[in-house]
């Protein structure tokens, strides 16, 4: 493989905020970046050379893109297989279509997973009312379903218990009739996620993992490192970089895991681009998550990983405006804290504005501080 060097242009299928952070991670480079984006004033436009307007499904657009691209990476799965391919024409895509046809189906992910003997819990494939049925049944209606394709931060998902009563059919019509999963209920010690890369050489490096708090299913907080047992820790990483040698991964993976109460570590879902759950990684560690995708997609020697301090990051939604601008000259008199707004223009509830971040000489101690930044917004 041959190294895409500074000054060459990179193509990111997606300009959210993480197609934002990755292009000024680029910038720095002294790359030259385009995005393609159903909205053409996305978050990443304001720090871009430039913005296609396409669909996810928009396979002109993608390889308008790509034509002025050296490699095109992504920052969201929910692309067709066809505007990867319409990308692929022009340019390298990184990840590629095979890694996207494996991760942006739920079912396929965990058919594939359990096939290959990583550690996931249970769990049935719903294909229709009969099948939804069967699935509540067998887990005492004591659940998770989640629409196969689509979906995050809760949406498209719904939460099966007893005490609630949801019938079968009840939960088929709320997820749209389509295909989905049903994943048993397990009492957790907490969530975490692992970040490796993978570069098209083969050179591979993981991040330490993080812990991470949810709150109606959104991610609230998160912080590296996580602090859990050593030999957990250990575990965590092998099953972050067996996966991404075979999904021969070009890019970034994070992994998002649960670690029971009885010790066992089982995974939730992949997601092959930048994570919300590693932004802290700009404050807490040698090279962030955004300046390894980059490294990774253009085959340059991968940085180090290390935990310099411990950072925690809390997400700012779209709440937070609900009686006004918030005061964050107030959050910023708390030590350490920085603040990272994304430029989006129209708070909505539950969508993500931006986030608050703390380093601390512990990770308790970091969360603490950026929590009590938030709390005077």
């Amino acid at each position: 493989m041959t190294a895409i060097l500074p000054g060459a242009t990179i193509g990111i299928l997606g300009g959210g905020q993480l197609g934002r952070m990755t292009a000024m991670a680029a910038r720095s480079f002294g790359y030259r970046v385009q995005v393609m984006d159903p909205d053409p004033s996305c978050p990443a436009r304001f720090v871009v050379d430039a913005c296609f307007e396409g669909a996810w499904d928009d396979a002109k657009a993608a390889a308008n893109l790509a034509r002025g691209c050296d490699v095109v990476t992504l920052e969201i799965e929910q692309l067709s297989l066809d505007t990867l391919r319409a990308a692929q024409r022009y340019a390298p895509v990184r990840p590629g279509e095979s890694l996207l046809a494996i991760i942006q189906d739920r079912i396929a992910q965990k058919e594939w997973l359990a096939a290959r003997q990583f550690p996931v819990g249970p769990f049935r494939s719903i294909r229709s009312l009969d099948n939804m049925r069967a699935a509540l049944d067998a887990f005492g209606h004591d659940c998770f379903v989640k629409s196969a394709r689509g979906g995050y931060d809760g949406r498209s998902q719904l939460r099966v218990t007893p005490r609630a009563g949801e019938s079968a059919e009840l939960a088929w019509r709320a997820l749209g009739q389509r295909p989905c999963i049903a994943e048993q209920a397990i009492a957790l010690d907490r969530e975490i996620s692992v970040m490796v890369a993978r570069t098209p050489s083969g050179a591979l490096k993981s991040f330490p993992s993080a812990t991470n708090h949810h709150e109606n299913q959104i991610l609230a907080w998160s912080v590296i490192p996580s602090s859990i047992p050593a030999a957990i820790e250990a575990e965590a990483q092998r099953i972050a970089c067996s996966l991404a040698e075979r999904l021969s991964l070009e890019g970034i993976l994070a992994v998002e895991m649960f670690l029971t109460q009885d010790g066992k570590l089982l995974i939730n879902e992949l997601a092959p681009r930048p994570h919300n759950s590693y932004h802290a990684s700009e404050r807490s560690c040698v090279v962030s998550q955004f300046e390894q995708h980059v490294r990774a997609v253009c085959d340059l020697p991968l940085g180090d990983t290390d935990v310099i301090r411990p950072a925690a990051i809390v997400n700012l939604l779209g709440d937070a405006w609900a009686d006004g601008e918030p005061r964050f000259d107030r959050a910023l008199e708390v030590d350490s804290v920085r603040l990272h707004l994304y430029e989006k223009h129209t708070p909505r509830p539950g969508r993500k504005m931006g986030h608050l971040s703390a380093v601390g000489d512990t990770p308790e101690e970091a969360v603490k501080r950026v929590l009590e930044a938030k709390s005077r917004l």
